[in-house]
């Protein structure tokens, strides 16, 4: 099998050894790649290279039109929500760390993380008391 690796150390195949690795017939490839089921590097003159993601993706193009029966608008349909999908997570995961930061801040701002982790100067309830305290001006501790 013939695999090349690129200046990113990633390995990567020509569509033949994709082909045969996917069980697939070369022109498919070509076919799923003009429909953007699949987009492989291009080098300079214009040969495919498929990562090894790229082969994981054809075998569930596969798997999804052979034991799932959908079709390749199916598919494509069923890869861009996935895609969009991953893309939101790693929106959220942001937003979440960029939440993160900004309520550390602003606890520190505040004086959090103290005592209680409570800001200082808040305003606590104190339940009301009928009790008596007689306070002696005289006795020192």
């Amino acid at each position: 099998m013939s695999a090349a690796k690129n200046g990113g150390e990633r390995e990567v195949f020509v569509i033949s050894v994709a082909a045969r690795i996917t069980g697939m017939h070369a022109q498919t490839l070509r076919t799923y790649d003009r429909m953007g089921l699949v987009t492989p590097q291009r080098t300079s003159g214009g040969g495919r290279r498929y990562s090894r993601e790229d082969i994981e993706q054809l075998q569930e193009i596969q798997r999804l039109s052979h034991e799932e029966g959908v079709n390749l608008a199916g598919i494509k349909t069923i890869i861009d929500q996935q895609n969009r999908m991953d893309e939101l997570e790693k929106e959220n995961a942001a937003l979440r760390r960029r939440l993160a930061d900004v309520q550390a801040r602003l606890d520190r701002a505040e004086g959090r993380g103290g005592a209680g982790g409570r800001p200082r100067g808040e305003i606590v309830h104190v339940p009301r008391s009928t009790s008596v305290v007689l306070w002696d001006r005289q006795k020192r501790r």
